[in-house]
C-alpha cells in the first residue's frame, strides 16, 4: 500500500516509469475518484490511465455513465476485457462469462461463496494489462468504510501482485459518502441512472442483488432478467438468489430497495 504523497513524488520523478491506474467500475465512488483525481491532483490526472474491466454483462445504463465520465474527465476509459486472455477472436456474439462458465467451471454459476467471476472478468484482465511493470492502482474506498474486498482482512484491493500498489486517496484526504456523492453533483456528473432502481454497480445478474432489485431488473430490462433465468434453466437447481428461483422472485409481492449502501458487495465490482 501507498499514500498519496508517494504517488504525487513519482509522478514528478521524471525518471520513475511507474504507471498510475485509476481503476473505474461504473460505480458512484469509482466515478467520483476519477473525478476528485481531475480537480485535485491534476499531475496524476495529466499520466494516469483510466481502465475499467468490461464483462459484457453491463447494464446499458453503466455504458452510458462511462461516456458521461469520458467527457467530464477529457479522457478515454481503457476497456479492459477477458476474452483476450482466451485466445480467441472477440465478435459481438463471443461473451467471456459464457464461455468461462461452460468451458472452465462445467456450467457453475458464481455465487457469494464461489466468486469465480470477479476473478476470471475482473482481476485476470487487469493483471494482464499491467503485466510485470509497476503500478500505483487508485481505489474508490472511502474513509467512513470497511469492507474487505476480495482479499479478505486487507485493504480491499484489485490484485496480490507485488507490483500493484493500491493507493487510497479517498482514505488519505477524509472522503466519506456526503463528500463523494457532493463531488459528483457539484462537478455535473451525478450518480449513475441505474442508482434509481439499484443500490450497486456490476453485472445484471450480480448475485448480491437482493429482491427488490430482481424485480425491478425483470421491470427496467426484461430481456436481461430472461436471460438470467435462462442461465437458471441450465445451471441444474443452482439459483441466483440462493432459495429462490428467479420465476419465484417474480410472483412476489414488490420488495423496497435496500439502501444505496454496498459495503455488503464485492468492492472489485462495486466500488
Amino acid at each position: 500500500m501507498a499514500s498519496l504523497n508517494d504517488a504525487l513524488e513519482s509522478v514528478r520523478d521524471e525518471s520513475d516509469q511507474t504507471l498510475h491506474v485509476v481503476n473505474i467500475s461504473g460505480g458512484k465512488d469509482s466515478a467520483a475518484l476519477a473525478v476528485y483525481i481531475r480537480t485535485k491532483y491534476p499531475e496524476i490526472h495529466a499520466c494516469a490511465e483510466y481502465v475499467f474491466c468490461d464483462t459484457d454483462c453491463e447494464l446499458e445504463e453503466t455504458y452510458e455513465y462511462l461516456e458521461t465520465l469520458e467527457d467530464y474527465l477529457g479522457k478515454s476509459i481503457r476497456r479492459l476485457n477477458a476474452i483476450t486472455l482466451l485466445d480467441i477472436r472477440n465478435k459481438p456474439d463471443r461473451n467471456p462469462f459464457d464461455i468461462i462458465l461452460k468451458e472452465k467451471f462445467g456450467g457453475y454459476l458464481p455465487s457469494p461463496r464461489s466468486r469465480w467471476c470477479t476473478r476470471a472478468l475482473k482481476i485476470e484482465p487487469f493483471e494482464d494489462f499491467i503485466g510485470q511493470r509497476q503500478a500505483y492502482s487508485y481505489i474508490g474506498i472511502r474513509a467512513d468504510e470497511n469492507r474487505d474486498g476480495y482479499v479478505a482482512k486487507k485493504p480491499p484491493s484489485l490484485s496480490n501482485m507485488q507490483n500493484i500498489i493500491p493507493v487510497y486517496p479517498f482514505k488519505d484526504d477524509g472522503m466519506g459518502l456526503v463528500d463523494i456523492k457532493m463531488l459528483l453533483e457539484s462537478n455535473g456528473v451525478g450518480l449513475p441512472s441505474y442508482y434509481e432502481w439499484r443500490s450497486r454497480s456490476g453485472c445484471y445478474f450480480c448475485f448480491y442483488q437482493q429482491i427488490g432489485e430482481w424485480q425491478r431488473l425483470k421491470k427496467n430490462h426484461p430481456d436481461l432478467f430472461d436471460k438470467a433465468k435462462e442461465y437458471e434453466r441450465l445451471s441444474d437447481g443452482f439459483t441466483w438468489c440462493e432459495g429462490r428461483t428467479l420465476d419465484e422472485i417474480a410472483e412476489l409481492p414488490e420488495q423496497p430497495l435496500p439502501i444505496l449502501d454496498e459495503s455488503q458487495g464485492c468492492a472489485i465490482c462495486h466500488l
